[in-house]
């Protein structure tokens, strides 16, 4: 007992300004996706221009369902490489397209200068659709590692699915498919988002036990639109707590509002995350960094001197 509070832990978690004590020693990176048109794409560069002096390990840009974002993906990710002082990592998937095709895709990105690739198995073009390779493709993930590694020395990242990816038999055997990707030489895994620090220390437990040793870096998502992430939520097997609809119960018509819970809930998952030894987070910022750069602040990041955007 220790000044009326039940334990010595429960006195310093009382005592301790809220996430004044982190050290600040943690690695950030954050995602994108390639802008549609001009609003988006200034939307784009001044959520960059934001994030840049936190000095990001990289940034990725993602890759549109059978490839259709190609060449906008490109065009993004050759920029940030040529115009920032960030490390730009480009999606590439093995939807509707050969060896040959990918291949063409990945020595264009290594002539730009990109040496790190987020390489992904993909989504169909069309939603529900099952996934079928290319007659002359890659026919999944590990594969497609295997392939950019003989072509390239790229860094390269996977996806890492806590709550089994839906395509799976079975949740062993898709920590199977993730012990493949990163037996072909991936350099590290990136979650799907989810919710509850659980999910993730039980996931990379399982992983553990598995023989994986390489990063697992979980993936954060800011709920800025409920509706929206539930969704989401839905196509990837994601489980959207009860209590998180109360906390947004009544905020359709109040944005601000919204941003705030946002923050603080994701805030909280990280800070979670941290107490259990994680130090890298991977933000989904949705072309938005508001939210991620309000996180990244309460984790103890400041910004770094940087070259301007």
């Amino acid at each position: 007992m220790t000044l009326g509070f039940p334990s010595v832990e429960a006195a310093q978690a009382w005592q301790a300004p809220l996430y004044a004590d982190l050290a600040g020693d943690v690695n950030v990176s954050f995602e994108f996706f390639p802008p549609k048109s001009e609003k988006m794409e200034e939307q784009l560069w001044s959520a960059i221009q934001t994030l840049t002096p936190l000095a990001p390990k990289f940034v990725s840009v993602t890759y549109g369902a059978g490839g259709s974002t190609r060449e906008r993906t490109h065009n993004t990710v050759a920029r940030i490489a040529k115009e920032t002082p960030l490390s730009a990592a480009a999606h590439l998937t093995c939807v509707a397209a050969s060896r040959a095709e990918i291949d063409e895709v990945a020595d264009a990105y290594w002539e730009a200068g990109v040496r790190h690739i987020v390489a992904l198995r993909g989504d169909p073009p069309e939603m529900g659709a099952k996934f079928e390779p290319h007659p002359d493709g890659y026919k999944g993930a590990a594969e497609l590692v295997e392939g950019l590694r003989k072509r390239h020395p790229f860094e390269i990242s996977v996806a890492a699915y806590p709550e089994t990816h839906p395509d799976a038999q079975s949740a062993q055997s898709d920590i199977d498919n993730l012990k493949r990707k990163l037996d072909a030489g991936a350099t590290r895994a990136i979650t799907q988002f989810f919710f509850e620090p659980d999910t993730f220390f039980r996931f990379r437990d399982t992983a553990a036990a598995a023989g994986i040793d390489a990063d697992i870096i979980p993936g954060i998502m800011p709920v800025s639109n409920f509706a929206a992430v539930q969704r989401m939520s839905a196509m990837c097997n994601t489980d959207v707590p009860g209590w998180m609809g109360k906390l947004f119960e009544g905020l359709d018509d109040h944005a601000a509002a919204r941003q705030l819970v946002s923050a603080t809930l994701a805030a909280e998952l990280c800070r979670k995350l941290y107490a259990g030894g994680v130090r890298d987070f991977h933000f989904y910022t949705l072309n938005r960094a508001e939210l991620s750069y309000a996180i990244c602040h309460l984790l103890g990041l400041r910004p770094v001197a940087t070259n301007a955007v």
